[in-house]
């Protein structure tokens, strides 16, 4: 049982560090300040989920038990360093260096994010242990933020006349 769930939990850390190197190439490469800022945040929560992931892993291998989000994350802040983290081969990576526009990089973020949502809804069903779902459901709340604000992003940068669900101009107005 342990060991599937740390199976789970690795593929989810290695995930998370995926996105976090994206997202930190992303934020450096895109033009645009708004897309900076928005990739940057992006990636200082995917730096919090590899922390929280590795705090519970440590645990659930050292101790057999679940750790509630704030203990896991102190727990991986001890030892995850940002500039160790291995980086992995990733085509995601490499097509955005060569096609570095914002709406390129919101998309890859979008079906990714997508993928996440799944994959942490699926180890729901799974979870036993209250701690353990606690953790999932604050994972996937966070993950559903992030493809909602990447959306919100795309709907901007595409000019659907929307923005965050409200609508940016009105035509009767524009015109009246």
């Amino acid at each position: 049982m342990v060991e599937r769930v740390l199976e789970k939990l690795i593929i989810a850390f290695n995930t998370e560090v995926i996105g976090y190197r994206y997202y930190s190439a992303a934020s450096e490469i895109v033009d645009d300040e708004k897309g900076k800022d928005m990739f940057h945040h992006l990636a200082v929560d995917e730096l919090d989920h590899i922390k929280v992931l590795s705090g519970i892993t440590e645990s659930l291998k050292k101790e057999g038990k679940w750790l509630k989000y704030g203990e896991a994350k102190k727990a991986g802040e001890r030892s995850i360093d940002e500039a160790s983290l291995p980086i992995f081969s990733d085509v995601n990576l490499e097509n955005l260096k060569k096609n570095s526009d914002e709406i390129s990089a919101i998309k890859v973020g979008i079906e990714a994010e997508g993928k996440a949502i799944e994959y942490y809804s699926n180890m729901l069903k799974d979870a036993e242990d209250p701690d353990e779902k606690t953790v999932l459901i604050k994972l996937v709340d966070m993950e559903r933020a992030h493809l909602k604000l990447l959306r919100w992003d795309q709907e901007s940068l595409i000019q659907t006349g929307f923005w965050c669900d409200i609508m940016e101009f009105n035509i009767e107005k524009e015109i009246g």
